[in-house]
């Protein structure tokens, strides 16, 4: 699972080079030709889309989420481990749990119509972009359990 996490997190970071170019491309052929497509914008919304929640998980495992640090500078590494396990347990879960839920039957009938864009031009496959809404919470729910599972120093 962890290997898992750690591949999609690094596979999906080289796509911030990919969006810089789209997004300058467009930025560029906007404001200096006067020109502009649909289907170009759409592919920056997925892609920014497909690397935030795709590498979620990937910034949870590296401890890289923005947080507030009040009390974890003043209490030991023993203390903090646990403090993250109670997170993990009264919040990550409950909102992963939650996210699915309600996205279940959004996605669901997405797939069904095989949805696509309502834009004259626009890309298909708006079911898969929605998809990501199912696998962003289950890939933070199993890096929420690694968390859990993950051995603490004996010494403290």
């Amino acid at each position: 699972m962890q290997k898992l996490i750690i591949k999609i997190g690094e596979s999906v970071s080289w796509l911030n080079l990919l969006l810089t170019l789209i997004v300058f491309v467009i930025v560029v052929c906007r404001y200096a030709f006067g020109l502009s497509w649909v289907w170009l914008q759409e592919l920056s919304i997925y892609i920014h889309a497909l690397i935030f929640m795709s590498a979620a998980a990937y910034t949870l495992q590296a401890d890289q989420h923005v947080k507030v640090d009040v009390l974890s500078y003043k209490l030991s590494e023993k203390m903090n481990s646990g403090l993250k396990k109670i997170g993990v347990v009264l919040f990550l879960w409950p909102t992963c749990v939650l996210i699915f839920y309600q996205s279940w039957s959004y996605v669901v009938n997405s797939w069904h119509v095989l949805e696509t864009s309502t834009d004259p031009n626009g890309l298909p496959g708006i079911f898969l972009l929605k998809t990501l809404l199912l696998v962003y919470p289950s890939l933070l729910f199993m890096q929420g359990l690694l968390i859990l599972l993950k051995k603490e120093p004996i010494s403290d």
